[in-house]
């Protein structure tokens, strides 16, 4: 297999970020993945959404697991730290990264079968903990990599390529986060930037656990007839509950919306979510309105997307913790190594 370099010359008068740089210095490697696939496209999203947030690339981690899914962080902000982790197991590495050092921005991307089925242990604690992070699930219903059985995300009643038919019911995993209590909940689709870039954008400010799930079409073997993971199925059945924009903390932006509310969410860094109600009913901070909305949909085997919701007032997994703000591997020695005595009277104590 041949591998051609990406050119690291730009064009001059290519825009910049408030850090002066181009979005050409967010990409990463080219892409290994088959052409067309939709991961191609969330991983052009990321890197839309960095550039804007002027993310500083050397404060961004970015881990996965095993997975098509996983080759993704290959793809995105050569300039930032990486891990790729056993199957399933990413959100473990995720919580111990993250324990050590608060100050820098986690970004997990994982697939439907590496969350859903071997890393569904994983994937509920680090909701559970509130962990501070974006977790992106790149969701086609398929194990690509081993040529595309059913994963525990594929619905009742859809084929496979050589016409098998799946029935056993599948695991949401949006369902499945809201009512774990996750704080920020959004669906997406792979081929729409439009409303995927922002969420990344809204995701990475939100101070807590923010899942975006993300409908990604295997064009190799789950893109036919009879598929709800294909690109013509998802575009004709998912609806898009809210219209979501972003708008960073730091500049003066005024945002033109047509017809209908808007309900701005502040974020804790100040930053702020512009949500416009489609429907007039849909309510994003209401848990069990939202919950109950995504039932009725997938009744009709329709799938909401934009942000499903959203709550700033849980305490993250540090806050629940009290860990210290400066990173472990700065902690002066005396602090970490307080004495003999000090060790003597914590062992008093269960005695």
């Amino acid at each position: 297999m041949s591998f051609i370099a990406k050119p690291t010359v730009a064009h001059p008068d290519l825009p910049r970020n408030s850090r002066g740089l181009t979005r050409r210095e967010y990409e990463g490697a080219n892409s290994t993945l088959c052409a067309g696939c939709g991961h191609d496209s969330i991983t052009a999203a990321i890197v839309e959404a960095c550039w804007a947030n002027d993310v500083e690339p050397r404060t961004l981690v970015k881990l996965s697991g095993i997975g098509c899914s996983s080759k993704t962080t290959a793809y995105f902000v050569s300039g930032s730290h990486g891990f790729n982790s056993v199957h399933g197991r990413m959100p473990s590495v995720a919580t111990g990264a993250n324990a050590a050092n608060r100050q820098l921005n986690y970004i997990g991307v994982s697939g439907d079968g590496d969350t859903l089925s071997i890393g569904l242990g994983q994937f509920i604690h680090a909701i559970r903990r509130n962990l501070n992070m974006v977790y992106i699930i790149e969701n086609n219903g398929v194990y690509g990599l081993t040529k595309g059985q059913f994963s525990a995300s594929a619905d009742i009643g859809t084929t496979a390529k050589k016409g098998e038919v799946n029935n056993q019911a599948p695991i949401d995993p949006v369902q499945l986060a809201l009512t774990l209590g996750a704080s920020f909940v959004a669906r997406s689709f792979s081929g729409d930037k439009g409303q995927l870039v922002p969420l990344i954008q809204a995701a990475m400010h939100h101070n807590g656990f923010a899942l975006i799930d993300v409908l990604s079409p295997c064009v190799t073997f789950n893109d036919h007839e009879g598929s709800t993971r294909s690109y013509a199925y998802s575009r004709e059945h998912y609806e898009e509950v809210v219209h979501a924009d972003f708008v960073a903390p730091a500049a003066n932006i005024t945002v033109q919306y047509g017809p209908g509310e808007c309900v701005p969410v502040t974020m804790h860094d100040g930053s702020r979510i512009v949500l416009r109600k489609v429907d007039a009913d849909y309510d994003p901070t209401d848990r069990g309105a939202a919950l109950a909305r995504i039932r009725e949909r997938l009744r009709t085997q329709e799938y909401l997307t934009g942000l499903l919701h959203i709550s700033t007032n849980q305490p993250e997994f540090h806050e629940q913790n009290a860990t210290p703000e400066m990173p472990l591997n700065q902690i002066p020695y005396a602090t970490l190594n307080p004495g003999a005595a000090t060790l003597a009277k914590i062992l008093s104590r269960y005695r």
